[in-house]
């Protein structure tokens, strides 16, 4: 660093961080002040006590985490050749030769958090006090593996802490909701993952993105209900499972509840299984007993079944389930249309009473975010407005970005509702008679045809319906303040019964969207790849006045795209494909999957992969690394269930 430019202060305390108006910081130390066009926070266990001084919490705690080196073993000396790595996933410990001994490691079920009431501000360079008591139990099944380290004497022992986040991942990124900021921190193995992240994050510094899509390092991953509670809770159990493996649909149990609606416990009542998303309990599917446990598994399990069930009864009746956490914002002031314009490539609706999907582009004309736009008709709640909703983990993220682009004389306001409204969705074909039971207005397709917006009551709930599937069938969003959920919920219920409505989940709404060709944010929308090798051409408007990434985006298309985002179909029917799963030809790697599931009503093995442009083709075979087994794809057209749209129209 000081041979290219850097100045390094070492022993110097800082004590203070101000930001000026112009998004600069101050750096105040006990030898003076350093102006900074960019912050980084880099400071391991000292993360929140420099994250205070900028007003930001950081979901990182810090585990005392104690390993030993031996001192020589005859064995290891007699051997002649390295002992190889070891890590065992039963007894909780790792070892490797250092000399002519071992260092063994431990990752004990009693373990202990540090530092969580604060550091010792002369702790440097330090230790914690010696525990070996607390890893009894581990080091007993290092014994009986390795019996020659029951003779060996202990040379040192070493207890420090080690930085957890609530996932296991580090944050690398942008801090949310301040300017000129970022972090890298979490880092569990700095000397091994700093040079990596190092290099992502020196991208998003200085060209505003990296190379690669770095949403699994994202600090905006995590929003305000991350509190140090709830961090240490889910670093202890990270660090009682380091050496677990992590299985699709596995949920575990530390922590959760910590974003729920009035109907979370209702839902529990009728045996539903929940999932986590950005810390809200949304129900995966309906458990056929209240005892029903699946058994953890990358291959088709007994969920298989109830899943299907739930597709059909969606695609045969009607289905009802819970949408919570759905990122929604509003957006109003003068300015509002021309700003939303400016924010998406393709055209946007301003009608009143319509929805729209367009997508977000970022400098380099590379997908950003994906959102529905609905125009929500000036009434006795309010004047006219527009509804902006993504995915639910966007709401940092997306409010970071759309915020950022606001100009000094543009009169735009933006507020979040995701905390304070929760969706109902009824699918199927039947839906329309429920909704026509629990409210006046006429449903009828010529009165609120597909991709239209109201306000309107729900027995006696406000409500707002938004004619939109992700499912492939006829389909409501119906918008509930959280105050009312439960009337509302009881209404739809009860208007339902003589319909054959179930409820569904989570499981059967990813089966049918890639059944029909949609896709999923930070799985297939990445910030790798463009709205045409997205196979989103439909969305784009390269004739629109500017909008963001424009020029970058032409500049793509003349120098031609690399990859092209393909369905397939894979013939396999014991397991779906995983994403980041790899494509292969003799030998060499063409494509990479983005998402994998059953799809239920076309009875095939559905998945979604970028591929070499050359092998985008319909038509095209290659084969997939799957769970070890190489299985032949097909490339199939997108959304093949129901090609014509009869049944969203219908």
């Amino acid at each position: 660093a000081r041979q290219a430019g850097a100045e390094v202060y070492t022993n110097t305390p800082v004590t203070a961080l101000e930001q000026y108006q112009d998004g600069t910081w101050k750096v105040i130390t006990d030898s003076g002040e350093i102006d900074c066009d960019v912050i980084v926070n880099a400071c391991g266990y000292r993360v929140n006590e420099v994250g205070k001084m900028m007003g930001v919490h950081h979901p990182v705690a810090s585990m005392e985490h104690q390993y030993f080196l031996t001192e020589d073993i005859p064995e290891i000396i007699e051997a002649g050749h390295r002992m190889p790595l070891l890590r065992c996933p039963i007894s909780d410990y790792y070892c490797r030769q250092d000399k002519n001994g071992l260092l063994i490691g431990f990752y004990e079920q009693n373990c202990k958090t540090w530092g969580m009431d604060g550091v010792d501000p002369n702790f440097v360079n330090a230790l914690c006090p010696d525990d070996l008591e607390r890893v009894t139990d581990v080091l007993d099944g290092a014994f009986a593996r390795m019996p020659a380290l029951m003779n060996a004497g202990i040379r040192s022992i070493i207890n420090g802490p080690i930085t957890y986040t609530i996932d296991g991942a580090p944050l690398v990124g942008k801090i949310p909701g301040k300017e000129n900021a970022f972090c890298i921190i979490g880092l569990r193995a700095g000397l091994g993952e700093g040079g990596g992240h190092g290099w992502l994050l020196a991208q998003q510094i200085v060209h505003g993105e990296a190379c690669y899509d770095t949403w699994c390092l994202d600090p905006r991953r995590f929003t305000s209900h991350t509190n140090v509670e709830m961090t240490s809770l889910k670093a202890i159990e990270d660090y009682q499972n380091e050496f677990r493996f992590h299985f699709p649909h596995e949920h575990r149990p530390a922590a959760r509840h910590a974003k729920t609606t009035p109907l979370t416990p209702i839902m529990a009542n009728q045996n539903a299984e929940f999932t986590v998303i950005n810390g809200w309990e949304r129900v995966e599917y309906i458990k056929p007993s209240e005892d029903f446990r699946p058994s953890l598994s990358f291959h088709f399990d007994a969920t298989f079944e109830i899943v299907a069930n739930e597709v059909t009864n969606v695609q045969n009746n009607v289905g009802l389930t819970e949408v919570n956490g759905f990122n929604r914002f509003e957006i109003i002031g003068s300015d509002a249309n021309s700003f939303v314009d400016r924010m998406f490539c393709g055209n946007v609706t301003h009608k009143s009473g319509r929805v729209g999907l367009g997508y977000l582009l970022n400098d380099f004309g590379k997908i950003k975010s994906e959102a529905t736009i609905s125009n929500i008709p000036a009434s006795d709640r309010g004047p006219k407005r527009i509804w902006y909703g993504s995915a639910a983990a966007s709401e940092f993220h997306d409010m970071d970005w759309l915020q950022q682009h606001i100009k000094i004389d543009e009169n735009v306001e933006i507020k979040s509702l995701t905390n304070d409204q929760t969706i109902l969705l009824l699918a199927g074909p039947k839906a329309r008679e429920v909704i026509s039971k629990c409210s006046r207005e006429d449903w009828s397709k010529e009165a609120f045809p597909w991709l239209s917006v109201r306000e309107c009551f729900i027995g006696f709930s406000a409500a707002t319906v938004m004619s939109v599937s992700f499912s492939g069938e006829l389909a409501y969003e119906v918008h509930i303040p959280n105050e009312s959920l439960y009337v509302a919920y009881l209404t739809l219920s009860k208007a339902g019964e003589e319909f054959g409505m179930m409820l569904f989940g989570s499981r059967a709404v990813e089966s049918m969207r890639m059944e029909k060709g949609f896709l999923a944010w930070k799985s297939d929308l990445l910030t790798e790849f463009d709205p045409f090798e997205t196979g989103l051409d439909r969305f784009v408007n390269l004739n629109k006045d500017n909008f963001i990434g424009k020029d970058a985006l032409q500049n793509r298309i003349k120098n031609s795209q690399k990859q092209k985002l393909v369905c397939l179909n894979v013939a396999c029917k014991h397991a779906p494909a995983y994403g980041g799963a790899s494509l292969m030809e003799d030998g060499n790697v063409i494509g990479t999957i983005t998402s994998g599931e059953w799809g239920h009503r076309v009875n095939l093995n559905l998945a979604y992969a970028f591929v070499n442009t050359e092998k985008s083709k319909v038509g095209t075979q290659m084969h997939l690394d799957l769970l070890g087994e190489m299985v032949s794809v097909e490339v199939i057209p997108f959304g093949p269930y129901d090609e014509s749209y009869s049944r969203i129209l219908a």
